[in-house]
């Protein structure tokens, strides 16, 4: 896939000054809208509005948290790491892959409502350009159709409810 050049001073600019987008794409801000792939009670799964790697998704607790253990009770926790697990075998499945990557990342100074990101590695990338080098926006970004984007959440969303029965 293509990549564009990325403004990643305007992206960090945005996150450090702007509401949580996380709690406003919950809100159904049409200004933060994100391709939705699941939501419950206490998570929301959407695909990265700046993909790095195709099918790049990310997993949020719906109330703004922002410490990644110490705000969860281990029950909590818990519940969302299956949902984490369950996301990333739906992403496996729905975007040839060889590792899916999965980290907490995010900043008391922006970003900071807790989530995690899964990444697919798409097969034959050098090992050079895998690890951080894959997830690195300032190299450019994914340039996917809206409707490709569409398609990819609802693909993602179809496996992770045959995982979920």
């Amino acid at each position: 896939m293509e990549r564009q050049p990325f403004d990643l001073d305007a992206y960090i600019q945005n996150i450090t000054t702007r509401p949580c987008f996380i709690c406003k794409i919950i809100e159904q801000d049409p200004a933060y809208f994100h391709h939705i792939i699941y939501e419950d009670d206490a998570a929301i799964v959407f695909l990265n509005k700046y993909p790095t790697l195709a099918g790049y998704t990310l997993v949020a607790p719906r109330q703004h948290r922002e410490h990644v253990t110490s705000d969860f009770t281990l029950a909590e926790y818990l519940s969302l790491q299956q949902l984490v697990y369950r996301v990333a075998e739906a992403l496996r499945r729905s975007v040839p892959s060889e590792r899916v990557y999965i980290l907490s990342l995010g900043s008391q100074q922006g970003n900071a409502h807790v989530h995690w990101h899964i990444a697919a590695l798409p097969m034959g990338v050098p090992f050079k350009q895998q690890q951080f080098e894959a997830l690195r926006m300032d190299a450019g970004i994914l340039s996917i159709p809206d409707e490709q984007m569409s398609e990819l959440a609802a693909t993602i969303r179809q496996h992770l409810a045959i995982l979920s029965r």
